[in-house]
């Protein structure tokens, strides 16, 4: 038994987005039901629409920031009841028992975690199916809270964009009296700047255009350095303790190594491949310099995230859109012409 359900999804590549109807499984016991309110649109739901990261499926479902209300619950469900205000991030399922699992590290899942879609269900093998839909389901250890007092809509990119960007700042325990860069102003920059500025670090914004210098302020930036001008970038020589480059496509990395303290970390949370130019050794060897790369969050990092954005009263810059736009608001994204994160209004459905 199955339940036909409303979508936006794509065929092949080279198609747009367009009106279809997919089938949602029924309950399993462990499972909860979800009538879909606010979807938040990622860079990566055109990259695999497109299949621009060469392993998407047709037919597709994009949507991994997902926010809604619970309609209905398995027989086992014992977290949620009906009602209640959840979320859906980038993942569904996981194996649960490898070392990443147990530590609650679902995202580094030794056997590859169950993506909301463009992925393969664990346990009947149907394919998984995102969040421009009418209702997904969802296992109940998958569902996150929705804090009373986060504007619905404007949570749904902390499902993505923003446990991104919170993951890697917790992991090394960024706080006051630390030098925090951000690279790049976007859908993951802006929610950096904010997150680093709450946690008590001292932010600057590494930016390509001066015109930003304002924007970055406003959301928390206590400076802008202009990557492109050779004297302010060799003005910030030795100075930051963490660096979190949010640009997801090729760019040289040398000059913000060259920014970095003694075991200063380059964090990279967008995919570079391939990094060019070359990384010059020299700049790693010679301070101690560390590049690392990072994704989403698990679980209860997650749940943590939207916890933390509730008690300091975060959420992401949104700009509501209606579903029939998805195909133009795409190729806005392409062009920078967002501020900062399209969110689709389910009812427009």
């Amino acid at each position: 038994m199955s339940t036909t359900t409303k979508t936006y999804g794509v065929d092949a590549a080279d198609q747009p987005l367009r009106p279809s109807y997919i089938e949602r499984r029924d309950l399993r016991p462990d499972d909860v039901a979800i009538e879909i309110l606010y979807c938040g649109v990622c860079h990566s739901d055109l990259h695999q629409a497109r299949n621009e990261w060469g392993n998407s499926r047709y037919p597709m479902v994009p949507g991994h920031e997902i926010i809604g209300r619970v309609t209905a619950v398995g027989s086992a469900v014992s977290m949620w009841r009906m009602g209640d205000s959840v979320g859906v991030g980038c993942m569904v399922d996981s194996c649960h028992a490898c070392s990443s699992c147990q530590e609650g590290l679902e995202q580094y899942c030794e056997e590859g975690a169950t993506f909301t879609y463009n992925s393969v269900d664990r346990h009947d093998r149907s394919p998984t199916y995102g969040g421009y839909s009418e209702r997904i389901v969802v296992d109940q250890k998958f569902v996150l809270r929705i804090p009373a007092g986060l504007p619905l809509q404007a949570a749904a990119p902390l499902l993505c964009a923003g446990i991104t960007t919170y993951s890697p700042l917790r992991h090394w325990r960024i706080g006051p009296g630390m030098q925090v860069g951000v690279v790049g102003l976007g859908g993951l920059g802006h929610m950096a700047l904010k997150f680093a500025a709450a946690l008590g670090a001292e932010v600057t914004l590494f930016t390509r255009s001066e015109d930003k210098k304002s924007e970055a302020i406003r959301l928390g930036a206590h400076e802008v350095i202009l990557s492109t001008d050779a004297e302010q970038m060799s003005l910030a020589g030795h100075r930051f303790d963490f660096i979190l480059d949010t640009v997801p496509h090729p760019h040289d990395l040398n000059p913000y190594l060259s920014t970095l303290k003694r075991d200063g970390q380059l964090v990279l949370v967008g995919v570079l491949e391939p990094i060019a130019p070359p990384v010059q050794a020299r700049l790693l060897i010679g301070g101690r310099r560390s590049i690392s790369g990072s994704v989403i969050g698990g679980i209860a990092e997650t749940q943590e995230m939207l916890d933390f954005c509730a008690k300091h009263s975060i959420t992401a810059d949104i700009e509501l859109l209606d579903i029939k736009d998805i195909n133009q608001a795409y190729e806005r994204m392409l062009d920078s012409d967002v501020r900062y994160r399209f969110v689709i209004d389910m009812a427009t459905l």
